[in-house]
């Protein structure tokens, strides 16, 4: 388990975590226009995405959801309004959002900050954040990077989310460096 000293908004939510995941890019624009590119950029602009969460679906259909999002839909929007929660919103600088990924039989569904922040010390669940966080640069660009951390509350959730980690991990990276790179490309792409 990691624990760090608190330097962001994913940092005071999730200190601590066992499985975590890092990417970062350079976009030629504005921190502003950056962090308006997280909030606006659809699954159809992220390559390959719909087809990646097609098969994480075994190409079922279902509810909306991050895993079925509409096209033309902010993918965050989708996400906050269906499985996950806003944990923070620190315009124009960082947004982190949560979800409960392995639950116990009849689990409390947080659907406020308070609530998710509260199951870490419930027994049998495995909890995910997720942030971007735009980072400004002397030359007028700026960083943006995205950081997901799954901190499981016991042994027998961590070894359930850990076997899912293992066939899930290379398409979650993956498509977390399309994300970026689709906050890239809208976000070069507006005009002042």
């Amino acid at each position: 388990m990691t624990l760090l000293a608190l330097t962001s908004e994913l940092d005071r939510v999730a200190p601590s975590y066992q499985f975590n995941e890092v990417h970062r890019t350079t976009v030629r624009a504005t921190p502003e226009r950056a962090f308006r590119a997280i909030k606006e950029v659809t699954a159809s602009e992220i390559l390959f995405f719909r087809e990646l969460t097609w098969l994480r679906r075994f190409g079922r259909r279902g509810p909306e959801s991050i895993l079925n999002a509409p096209e033309r839909r902010p993918l965050l929007d989708v996400a906050t309004r269906t499985s996950f929660i806003t944990l923070a919103d620190d315009h124009p600088r960082e947004i982190v959002v949560g979800t409960v990924v392995v639950a116990p039989p009849h689990p409390t569904r947080p659907r406020a900050r308070a609530e998710f922040l509260a199951l870490h010390g419930r027994v049998g669940y495995a909890l995910a954040t997720m942030n971007f966080v735009v980072t400004p640069r002397a030359d007028g660009t700026c960083d943006v990077s995205t950081e997901t951390r799954v901190f499981a509350t016991d042994e027998s959730a961590r070894r359930r989310f850990a076997a899912y980690w293992r066939l899930i991990n290379l398409g979650s990276a993956f498509i977390r460096l399309m994300w970026l790179r689709a906050i890239k490309r809208r976000a070069e792409a507006e005009r002042s």
